[in-house]
């Protein structure tokens, strides 16, 4: 088993008719505790955003800079890592309440764990709350956190391949960045191929070419990021 998700692997040890019945009712429970949050933050007019990625894609760094450029509402971080606290810190030293969960050998947050972030947070209403997860392209994908909506932060030396190897993450996703984009001269990497296999996976799916280090693409970031906020926050 992989951790609280209940992932399986072949081993001699496991079986499928006791992993998929446990598996069943993880996701379940999470499930319940998800509208749960859903509801929380639906009361208090904040929007919380579930940012995945595999490690080093990208996503504290694409909240650094947006701390700095996005005005259009009040920002909140939940931090996801297996252990230390050092991207709660660099948010918190960019001006961001930060709360910073740390899941030891567990591979992606939970519904659980994030409401305990969000009461310590407490973020004010008509706020943006990102979720960011443990760098994952696998479990996070499976478990709802009560987010309003996904975002997946694939970066341009992953290749090309990654939603088609990794399809439930894509699947998950109502926007993927595609960061580091300034890295395109320097590496053998097409972005055309790249939106049409995400898109192969999540037909609906926006894909947002951008770089969180330059800030190129940036603004068309902010701009989904403002149409995701209740009216009366506008």
């Amino acid at each position: 088993m992989c951790g609280t998700c209940g992932c399986s692997e072949n081993t001699e040890q496991s079986s499928a008719p006791r992993v998929v019945p446990l598996e069943q009712r993880v996701l379940a429970k999470n499930d319940e505790l998800a509208e749960s949050n859903r509801a929380w933050l639906r009361e208090r007019g904040v929007v919380a955003i579930n940012l995945m990625s595999s490690p080093g894609a990208g996503k504290t760094t694409l909240l650094e800079r947006t701390l700095r450029d996005f005005t259009g509402a009040a920002v909140g971080v939940v931090e996801g890592d297996q252990e230390t606290d050092f991207d709660a810190a660099r948010l918190r030293a960019a001006g961001c309440s930060a709360v910073q969960l740390n899941t030891g050998t567990g591979c992606h947050l939970d519904a659980a764990m994030v409401r305990r972030g969000l009461e310590e947070l407490q973020p004010p209403a008509g706020s943006v709350v990102f979720v960011e997860n443990v760098g994952n392209l696998v479990c996070p994908a499976l478990f709802d956190l009560g987010e309003q909506a996904g975002v997946v932060i694939a970066s341009v030396p992953e290749g090309e391949d990654k939603p088609l190897k990794y399809p439930h993450m894509f699947r998950a996703a109502d926007v993927v960045l595609l960061n580091k984009t300034d890295l395109l001269p320097h590496l053998a990497f097409d972005v055309r191929r790249f939106e049409e296999n995400a898109r192969r996976i999540n037909p609906q799916v926006r894909v947002l070419p951008v770089s969180a280090l330059r800030g190129s693409g940036l603004d068309q970031w902010y701009c989904w990021l403002e149409a995701q906020l209740p009216v009366a926050a506008g």
